[in-house]
């Protein structure tokens, strides 16, 4: 009986060209994002030359940023950082809802990663918890997804051409 076959992402050989786009509303939280990002990425081995940092006002235009760095053929990946809070109007739902499903459809459209760190919550104080205290930091986790998923293609890409070698 043949073991099951497995495929996963690795946290090694994840050099690659990464693009950090970053929404400057609510930089007091997004700065701290980006650092995470940019140091679990130099951790890792990426060097600092294939890391190139975006800025754009807000998280409604991180969308059409990513799709001309995407258009482009700029990054292997890219990490989507920025800070939706909520205030006292529906404009939160709009703006973060939108955000989102651009970013997914992007990612599909030209089949590169897109680690979506974009926070989507209530208050300031959960958006600082998830810059790097009590909650982590979603910068980090974002740039820990975009390396797994560049390890994880390669692997997949390796497989597929295997299989046409085979053929």
């Amino acid at each position: 009986m043949n073991p099951i076959a497995q495929v996963e992402g690795q946290f090694i050989d994840v050099d690659a060209r990464y693009a950090i786009v970053i929404g400057r509303f609510n930089h007091h939280v997004v700065d701290t994002l980006v650092e995470g990002a940019v140091d679990s990425l130099v951790r890792h081995g990426v060097d600092e030359a294939n890391i190139t940092l975006i800025h754009v006002p807000g998280a409604w235009e991180l969308p059409l940023a990513v799709k001309r760095v995407l258009k482009a053929g700029m990054a292997d990946a890219v990490i989507a950082l920025g800070a939706v809070i909520r205030g006292g109007t529906p404009h939160f739902e709009h703006i973060a809802g939108q955000c989102n499903s651009a970013l997914n459809t992007l990612q599909l459209e030209f089949d590169t990663p897109i680690a979506n760190g974009v926070l989507t919550v209530n208050t300031i104080d959960q958006a600082i918890e998830r810059s790097g205290t009590k909650a982590g930091n979603k910068g980090t986790e974002a740039a820990m997804a975009a390396m797994e998923m560049v390890s994880l293609l390669r692997q997949l890409d390796m497989g597929i051409e295997m299989m046409e070698h085979a053929e």
